[in-house]
């Protein structure tokens, strides 16, 4: 496992962003672990966040693309902060573009926030994470509805690694149901392994209870 794959999982520790226990999803799955990217909260969370994306993303696609699109509502501010981290580690000015929940009639109208799509714009659509993929049935269209867009990809910063609607995980079903590559900072497999009896911050995060939990979940809602 690549080195900034491992400081981007204590990251998410450190700022309490992924947590161990037992949480209910929206799904109504009964999950032993829980995502939640509303908590990045200070400056310098969202500064380093963006600069873990802006890897990521640059290792998937170089800089053959022109926007970055955020969904909203959480991937507004991931989409505005990794376009800046963007700009400052590879020197490439990447636009940002988020859709509005509700089209505004006055002043800066229509439904997107920050750039216009416009024809031949190349475009990669960042979330924080993807469980079924429903979002991305709503995002789509709405990109293609504003312009000739082509979009090249998702990236998101957590696979769980889960089933969707196939059996496959989320992410494969959305590359395969829309031909659009996908990625993910991190994988759950990478977090178990990287976190499994660590110590961080005098805690073990992972324990063999909290290891058994989630062997059974994903014996139960896993892809291989």
């Amino acid at each position: 496992m690549q080195t900034y794959k491992e400081e981007f999982i204590d990251f998410m520790i450190e700022c309490d962003v992924l947590k161990f226990g037992e949480f209910t999803l929206k799904s109504g799955r009964i999950s032993p672990f829980f995502m939640n990217a509303g908590a990045y909260v200070t400056g310098r969370q969202l500064r380093v966040l963006g600069e873990y994306y802006a890897r990521a993303i640059h290792e998937a696609y170089g800089d053959d693309f022109d926007v970055l699109f955020g969904p909203a509502y959480k991937g507004i501010p991931l989409s505005v902060t990794t376009a800046i981290a963007y700009s400052s580690l590879f020197g490439k000015e990447i636009r940002y573009c988020s859709n509005r929940k509700e089209v505004k009639d006055h002043g800066d109208t229509g439904i997107l926030l920050g750039s216009k799509l416009k024809d031949g714009d190349r475009v990669v659509i960042i979330e924080d994470v993807t469980t079924s993929g429903k979002s991305i049935e709503e995002t789509f269209p709405i990109i293609k509805a504003q312009a000739d867009a082509e979009v090249l990809g998702l990236m998101v910063s957590l696979n769980r690694m889960e089933k969707g609607s196939k059996d496959i995980s989320a992410l494969e079903q959305i590359s395969e149901d829309y031909g659009i590559k996908t990625g993910a900072i991190v994988t759950m497999e990478e977090v178990i392994k990287h976190l499994h009896n660590k110590n961080v911050n005098g805690r073990v995060i992972i324990d063999d209870d909290i290891m058994a939990a989630l062997s059974d979940y994903y014996g139960k809602y896993g892809v291989n």
